[in-house]
């Protein structure tokens, strides 16, 4: 069973910054072949925001949601069985509760996914 971990949520007004992480740990019966992250504002589904695919290969692939393209990083740590979301040119839209997922294909839809993190919420004040 893996789990997943995200930090790094919290408050910052329109055009800031943050950076969100999410930490892989548990039982390594499971190599993820890709993570990423989602993310769900209230009232809406919860929706793909970024993900990186072959991840543990020299050769790898991040995809991102047109909402985020230009504003977004995601960026791996094999290392430290972490990933990170770096999110700048913050706005009020981008207020959801980010959630860090794992699968054994892209995970680009939410079917794709076998382990969900737990949740870090980011709030974007106008």
């Amino acid at each position: 069973q893996m789990q997943l971990v995200e930090s790094g949520g919290g408050l910052v007004q329109s055009g800031g910054s943050l950076r969100v992480s999410c930490v892989a740990s548990g039982e390594r019966t499971f190599t993820p072949y890709s993570m990423g992250w989602f993310r769900q504002a209230p009232g809406k589904d919860r929706e793909f925001v970024a993900a990186v695919a072959n991840m543990n290969s020299a050769v790898y692939y991040i995809e991102y949601a047109d909402s985020v393209k230009g504003r977004f990083t995601l960026s791996r740590d094999n290392a430290k069985d972490t990933i990170y979301l770096q999110m700048n040119s913050l706005k009020s839209e981008d207020t959801a509760v980010y959630y860090c997922a794992a699968g054994d294909i892209p995970v680009v839809l939410t079917e794709n996914v076998i382990y969900w993190g737990q949740g870090t919420q980011v709030t974007v004040s106008s």
